[in-house]
């Protein structure tokens, strides 16, 4: 975090906490305590839905979980706070996992409904266990003591301010964690996540299960907050709320999920009240315009992108001054204004006007020197092997059966251990559908593949990826939002040992490996040429820069294998030249490679053995020039007998 940022975070928390003693109001008390409550719910729910890229409707009942875990204990029980909140947080979790298991399996629209079903079922539920939850008559939970001293309302006023901090402080740093970007990884490039040792399924649970463990404690908190809970608290409404909050506030930014929270605490309570709706749409409507100024004035915006926002906000507030009455106008305002900022601002407010008004990316990372990057790739290999004529890769009777189409046809592949073998042939000859079966993305139909001695069919990509074989991908698969370097460490994500407590507590254990990932990551961009890039963000990259960090990313997960398909695509001649340069440096590393590259003249220059295919088929295997003046091979990729 920079200085600026931690001043503001201080000056804000104290703000917050010298609120009672600037009003005596509780109503107002009891509303920001709320906000507060709902923001630690929606740190939580900004991982699934800003970060791992899940639609999660049944936040609302997870929260019920939390409420009545904390309501029945008191009740029942007559357990003290210090035991409810771990409970409350526990029983959640395991509630999310209950979830996210079969959930999970399913993606889109698909996970959605199942979402929403599983918090329609904890309502009814908690509507029809009466012997643990009373029913519809609900549970009265008074305020609870600390310190054997019972809390007043500014007392747990200020327990809520601590305990969203250290959710704060908490979701923060797992958020800049390996943790956090493998659940943004998810999002960028699932196929990618996987052939990174990230497995897809496994991330996305954890994702769930750490955000369902801060809906049930932002539950328990609402219970002594509201002192009474019923089953009709957390119903639909209250769970699209909640994912409206997160849009609206601006995904993955934990400011925008305060805002939201405040937005679906305020705004209902805001358009009961005529005169405070006028003050605030002009308020609106004047930060819009200097806002819209300023990013013109400053090159950031156009006036085009602006005029929208601009204009909506004014209209609105000539309209609040042309009402007499707010009423029946009500809810269609607030619709009105929903819709608003989810199509015109897609990131959200704090997105905007992040976007408006920051300068470009200045965050500093160590440079190494040339000799450090050396060090990243002799380290970037599990060991030191020499061409000494091995098999690492054996594919025997390889067939890939889609339907009536056999895109592999009884290939056998064989690959010496520290070579670089190419693999070519015409479009849609199955280069890359060999690449998904060595990969695990394929299951091939029939045949048998091993790597090093060990079978791969079968086998998830992800643990086939942390066997020792690294790819990239014929279309770029980059985690487009986060930058070169964040892409590197995604590959550098299995040199984590440290767990979600290390991370939270910030442990040493934790610190080191996470300094270690910097270095090791700058040293691979060296190593490719793009340290200078490393801050950028990789969609931004010119697209044979892409293809480099393609590359980086692969090295990264220390591969005995690296799987180059169509590198060279998209690079100019001398980026080419580099590229040459730098497969021939991988390959002294001890890195065995095999390459699909349409360039003849790359294939030519650094390859030691090379196999055809054509319409699924091995039609010829050798030394590069003795394919080269391979008939068969002529024939395939220029229609017609040789002459």
């Amino acid at each position: 975090m920079s200085r600026n940022f931690i001043l503001s975070l201080f000056v804000g928390f104290a703000l917050l906490a010298a609120a009672p003693l600037y009003t005596a109001n509780p109503y107002y008390i009891h509303m920001i305590g709320t906000i507060m409550i709902y923001a630690i719910l929606l740190f939580g729910l900004d991982i699934v839905v800003g970060y791992t890229g899940q639609v999660s409707l049944g936040h609302a009942g997870l929260f019920g979980v939390g409420s009545y875990t904390a309501g029945v204990m008191f009740m029942k029980l007559g357990a003290p706070l210090w035991m409810i909140i771990p409970a409350s947080i526990g029983i959640t979790a395991a509630f999310g996992a209950l979830l996210a298991l079969p959930a999970l399996r399913v993606t889109g629209p698909y996970l959605a409904m199942v979402t929403l079903a599983f918090g329609t079922i904890i309502q009814i539920l908690i509507n029809e266990m009466t012997f643990l939850t009373e029913g519809p008559l609900g549970i009265k939970v008074p305020k609870p003591d600390l310190f054997g001293a019972k809390l007043t309302e500014h007392g747990f006023y200020w327990l809520v301010l601590v305990l969203m901090g250290l959710s704060l402080v908490v979701v923060d740093r797992i958020l800049r964690s390996q943790l956090g970007r493998a659940f943004e990884a998810l999002r960028g490039s699932p196929v990618a996540s996987d052939c990174m040792g990230v497995s897809v399924y496994r991330y996305k649970v954890y994702a769930f299960v750490i955000s369902a463990g801060f809906a049930g404690l932002a539950g328990c908190l609402y219970a002594y907050s509201e002192q009474y809970i019923s089953p009709n608290t957390y119903n639909f409404e209250l769970t699209v709320l909640f994912l409206l909050a997160v849009i609206m506030g601006g995904r993955k930014t934990r400011s925008g999920a305060l805002l939201g929270a405040a937005i679906i605490v305020i705004l209902p309570k805001l358009l009961d009240d005529l005169e405070m709706f006028r003050q605030v749409s002009s308020t609106l409507a004047v930060l819009m315009l200097v806002g819209a100024i300023i990013g013109v004035a400053r090159k950031i915006t156009t006036v085009r992108t602006m005029a929208i926002p601009v204009v909506g906000t004014m209209a609105l507030s000539a309209f609040s001054f042309w009402l007499q009455s707010i009423t029946d106008w009500r809810l269609s305002i607030f619709g009105l204004m929903i819709l608003f900022v989810v199509y015109y601002l897609q990131d959200g407010i704090v997105g905007f006007f992040r976007k408006l008004f920051s300068s470009k990316n200045a965050r500093s990372v160590a440079y190494l020197a040339p000799s450090d990057a050396k060090d990243a790739i002799h380290r970037a290999s599990n060991a030191q092997h020499s061409a000494d004529g091995s098999d690492m890769v054996v594919a025997k009777g390889v067939l890939m059966q889609f339907g009536g189409l056999k895109a592999l046809n009884d290939v056998d592949l064989v690959v010496k251990r520290g070579t670089i073998h190419g693999l070519i042939g015409p479009n849609g000859s199955g280069k890359s559908t060999m690449m998904n079966v060595l990969t695990g993305i394929y299951v091939p139909t029939a045949g048998k593949i091993e790597f090093s001695g060990n079978t791969l069919v079968g086998r998830t990509s992800s643990d086939i990826a942390l066997s020792g074989i690294a790819r990239t991908f014929q279309n770029v698969q980059l985690f487009g939002e986060m930058t070169a370097l964040q892409n590197v460490q995604v590959g550098l994500h299995h040199t984590f040992d440290s767990n979600l407590l290390d991370v939270a507590l910030n442990t040493p254990r934790y610190q080191r490996e996470d300094s270690s990932a910097v270095e090791r990551g700058m040293g691979l961009l060296h190593f490719v040429g793009l340290s200078d890039l490393a801050t950028e963000e990789a969609r931004n990259l010119p697209y044979g820069k892409q293809r480099l960090l393609e590359i980086a990313r692969a090295l990264a997960l220390d591969p005995q294998l690296l799987l180059l398909d169509e590198p060279a695509a998209g690079l100019t001649a001398p980026d080419i030249k580099e590229l040459i340069a730098i497969i021939r440096k991988i390959r002294d590393h001890g890195i065995t490679v095999i390459l699909i590259e349409h360039h003849m003249d790359v294939v030519m220059t650094v390859c030691d053995a090379v196999s055809v295919l054509d319409f699924g088929q091995k039609i010829a295997e050798g030394k590069p020039a003795e394919v080269q003046a391979n008939e068969k091979v002529i024939e395939a990729y220029l229609g017609a007998p040789a002459a």
